[in-house]
């Protein structure tokens, strides 16, 4: 007989989502309030995106150490943690008088993401049967996925009808609500972390390596593609990394269990995972920066622009994981791959004619593809690996999760500034028009590249795709 889903559990799964939506609702909100932030506090653009940049990186950070925090500390804990760093750092940014203070805040909410997404799904693997894991992500990948998505068309009412600090002001009692809700339901005991010592030199590892990737895009869009601060630093980067990779083959600590990586079908899930949420994020930073710079919008149609698409996109998500659930992943992944790099393809074809109501289409058709893949990815990926491995791979597929919208933001946000550099130009339309075509046919690469990743695991591994 199949095992029902009790109230309290999906109670408690919806606590704890609402309280990651928060987080990156706010998060993909700002982005349309950079050219008005610009102009309050006194920074450029280069620096203002770091509010996104440098808050995905935290939650980056704080997310590779989620494979030991959800096996050491109950449920309850994380989750209250996490409700106070969202509280607070939501009231730092409310009332922020400068670009330091507001950076602040937005590291306190980083710190509540990076534990609230990697307990979400947490509760899912332990609480739900696997016969409607695939259900169950599908809702929850809405919830990373619909965000971003609402968050310029919030961000742009709330900022255009008042000001940016009412983004923050109308989430604070949602997380007043989401803290009660989350204090009655979620329940649960730590597994142990008995024989596993916490590999601090790997934290630090990782956050000197992601660091280092944004670091070396910013040499590009400060100096150019082929500068020699960007080189060498591409050298630097590559040189850490291959310290970090010797380190974890022989270390006894342990943050994350990379040996997981030796499924293939893991790894590729990985990818499609990381691929899709790099080109979500990206778009939902390029394209209000596109409408408002080159098609003169102002916030809030820049934001609602992308609201169809969104809704549409949610739609499809609990579809997905019905379907993958009955069908296995091959039908949802591929169909996903198909749609991204349609949608991706029209908008790097059609970029100079990109209208109102066009974007509204190819968007919409590029998160119906979005949604069809992103949450059967990390489904499929978890049923790669059993019992306390799980933890790690949900840190890891989380993990990178993150950092793909950050390094998306970065990498896509450079692009323009390096055509800046190399156009001879000083028309911000012109050159923000030059370098939003090379986003749109590096991430239509990326699409395509993840539809032949799909196609690949359905011919290699048919029985389990």
């Amino acid at each position: 007989m199949e095992k029902e889903v009790s109230t309290r559990v999906k109670l408690s799964i919806v606590a704890v989502g609402l309280l990651s939506f928060v987080s990156i609702l706010v998060e993909t909100s700002m982005n349309v309030t950079f050219p008005t932030l610009t102009k309050e506090l006194n920074v450029s653009l280069g620096t203002v995106q770091w509010l996104t940049t440098g808050y995905l990186l935290l939650t980056t950070i704080i997310m590779s150490t989620t494979a030991y925090v959800l096996k050491k500390f109950d449920p309850l804990k994380i989750f209250t943690f996490a409700v106070v760093f969202c509280f607070v750092g939501s009231v730092i940014c409310l009332i922020a008088p400068n670009f330091p203070v507001l950076m602040t805040g937005r590291l306190l909410q980083a710190v509540s993401a990076g534990l609230s997404i990697p307990l979400m799904f947490d509760l899912i693997f332990e609480e739900v049967p696997g016969s409607k894991i695939g259900l169950y992500t599908g809702f929850a990948s809405i919830i990373i996925s619909l965000a971003p998505a609402l968050g310029p068309t919030y961000g742009g009412i709330v900022s255009g009808i008042w000001s940016w600090r009412g983004i923050f002001m109308g989430v604070i009692p949602l997380i007043v609500i989401v803290a009660m809700l989350g204090w009655f339901t979620i329940r649960g005991t730590a597994r142990g972390v008995k024989g596993i010592n916490f590999d601090y030199l790997s934290v630090v590892g990782l956050a000197v390596i992601f660091s280092m990737i944004l670091f070396t895009f910013d040499q590009a869009g400060s100096h150019g593609w082929i500068s020699s601060q960007f080189l060498i630093w591409i050298v630097i980067t590559l040189i850490l990394f291959g310290i970090f990779v010797w380190y974890n083959s022989r270390t006894s600590r342990q943050l994350i269990d990379f040996s997981i990586l030796k499924n293939s079908i893991l790894r590729l899930r990985l990818f499609g995972y990381f691929g899709l949420q790099f080109i979500n994020i990206g778009l939902s930073f390029l394209l209000p920066i596109f409408a408002q710079t080159v098609l003169k919008m102002d916030t809030s149609h820049a934001g609602i622009m992308l609201l169809p698409g969104s809704l549409l996109g949610a739609l499809v998500g609990p579809f997905a994981g019905a379907l993958y659930d009955k069908k296995g992943a091959t039908i949802p992944m591929v169909l996903s791959g198909i749609l991204v790099s349609l949608g991706a393809g029209l908008f790097f074809v059609l970029s100079d004619n990109l209208s109102f109501i066009s974007i509204i289409v190819l968007y919409s058709v590029l998160r119906i593809g979005f949604n069809l893949g992103f949450g059967t990815s990390l489904s499929d990926g978890s049923l790669q690996v059993q019992g306390r491995k799980k933890s790690d791979q949900n840190s890891l597929f989380s993990m990178m999760q993150q950092y793909a919208g950050s390094l998306g933001t970065n990498v896509l946000s450079v692009v323009i500034s390096a055509v800046a550099i190399t156009s001879g130009t000083n028309s911000n339309i012109l050159n923000t028009l030059s370098g939003a075509k090379i986003d749109f046919a590096m991430l239509t690469v990326l699409a395509l590249l993840i539809l032949i990743s799909s196609i690949y695991v359905a011919i290699k591994y048919p029985k389990k795709a």
